[in-house]
């Protein structure tokens, strides 16, 4: 069996049993979704290299102090884990966070440039940066859901596992995030109608 089809439960299981191979699988499996996840978020690979290993040693300690209680939900448990890291990160420094939007962002798939020119750039750019600016507007919940949808790829029953809320909730928060968002660019005026949320 390839070590990777292990269930992580198992793998916890076997971590908590003094099977120190059996995180290291766990880190196998996740860390690249984690960093690119602190990646997003921050900004910075040299940060985000750090928080994703405070990241795993927040795990480590949680584990071995017999806390950890997310059978068969380790995935979602430790996207929250770095997610508030990169958060925190943020608050240290009397920052919010900032989420680049790039090219291939579900919230600008739909934008048409019909040629590269230096007008066409100048104003993807500032629909990026405008974008960015009005997700850090929202609420702390749906800007907290927007986000582990969008950069986490987590399924809206992994948020709610995340979160300690319902699915409808979950899915509540992000409907009221778009709206909010479409909002946001008709009160600026903003002639980007052509953006599909």
């Amino acid at each position: 069996m390839n070590k990777f089809e292990i269930a992580d439960s198992e793998l916890i299981t076997r971590y908590k049993n003094g099977d120190e191979s059996a995180f290291e699988i766990l880190v196998l499996k996740y860390k690249s979704r984690l960093f690119t996840t602190i990646q997003l978020i921050v900004k910075d690979q040299y940060v985000a290299e750090d928080l994703l290993q405070e990241t795993f040693i927040k795990a480590i300690d949680t584990i071995r102090s017999g806390k950890y209680n997310e059978e068969g939900k380790f995935l979602p448990w430790i996207s929250r884990i770095g997610y508030n890291m990169a958060i925190d990160h943020f608050r240290k420094q009397k920052r919010y966070p900032s989420l680049p939007m790039e090219d291939n962002s579900p919230f600008l798939n739909s934008m048409a440039f019909s040629e590269d020119s230096v007008e066409a750039i100048r104003i993807k750019n500032e629909t990026f940066t405008k974008l960015r600016e009005l997700i850090q507007r929202l609420p702390e919940a749906q800007r907290e859901v927007l986000v582990m949808r969008q950069y986490m790829k987590m399924s809206f029953q992994e948020i709610a596992e995340a979160t300690g809320v319902s699915i409808n909730t979950a899915l509540g928060r992000m409907r009221y995030a778009l709206i909010n968002l479409r909002k946001q660019l008709e009160k600026n005026s903003t002639p980007y109608d052509t953006i599909m949320f």
